[in-house]
């Protein structure tokens, strides 16, 4: 049923990592499906959007898809998932869409998100969990 499962990853969110492993391996298994795992460096002006403060000093954004992706990869190792189906990406930008564009560009059958109780600022600034099922157009799964 599921050939293609994007699965966005938040690597500074260890917690909802492991909510949506067990799923994501059982699925795998199930379904011989191959893997996407993306995690999404939100871009400078994400944050500005939002009147929220950075630093003057950018950073080289080839450093930090290296670092990202390195960290990603890190952070899957413990799936257990057959390496030849496993694929890894690093983007920049607002998440919801480089998420969706992405499930978009590998015709993906199946998104995989976690998602936490909402706190204050998921209602001040918007859950990307939610974003990514009101505007994708393909199924979404959140695990919670």
């Amino acid at each position: 049923m599921y050939k293609t499962i994007l699965i966005p990853i938040d690597i500074s969110e260890e917690s909802l990592v492991n909510l949506v492993k067990p799923h994501i391996e059982f699925l795998a298994q199930q379904e011989n499906a191959t893997i996407h795992f993306i995690s999404v460096i939100p871009s400078y002006s994400f944050y500005s959007t939002f009147g929220l403060a950075y630093t003057t000093h950018l950073p080289d954004p080839r450093d930090m898809n290296e670092s990202a992706m390195k960290v990603l990869t890190e952070t899957t190792s413990s799936f257990k998932l057959p390496e030849d189906r496993i694929k890894y990406h690093v983007a920049v930008g607002s998440p919801k869409d480089q998420i969706l564009k992405l499930a978009d560009a590998i015709n993906a059958d199946l998104i995989v998100v976690g998602s936490r109780r909402p706190s204050i600022s998921t209602y001040l600034l918007g859950s990307t969990s939610s974003a990514i099922v009101g505007y994708a157009k393909t199924s979404v799964m959140v695990i919670r």
